[in-house]
């Protein structure tokens, strides 16, 4: 049987997030509490130092196959792939030619 996948508020992820910057508590104990895996709680956290007040823009939901925003989340998650493969490349390039040296 498959859980139904919760959605959480922007302020509720904030929040979250805050109550484990404070420090009071182990963020076991906020994600406890809170009824989330504590690793989501990084999550979040890691998203909120990365964007900022950008952080959480929209409602958590994809788009639908076949839209336009399908396929440009498609494409960028291509190109993040493609931009990722050709670092590795140039790397191993540079490497194996300080080795013909």
């Amino acid at each position: 049987m498959r859980k139904e996948r919760q959605s959480f508020s922007r302020e509720f992820k904030l929040e979250a997030v805050r109550l484990m910057d404070e420090g009071k508590k182990p963020a076991a104990d906020i994600a406890r509490e809170l009824g989330i895996r504590r690793n989501q709680l990084y999550k979040w956290k890691e998203k909120t130092d990365k964007h900022g007040s950008d952080a959480f823009p929209g409602k958590g939901k994809r788009a639908a196959k076949g839209t336009v925003e399908d396929e440009n989340l498609r494409l960028k998650q291509e190109l993040a792939r493609v931009k990722e493969e050709n670092e590795i490349l140039k790397k191993a390039a540079a490497f194996f030619a300080r080795e013909l040296k």
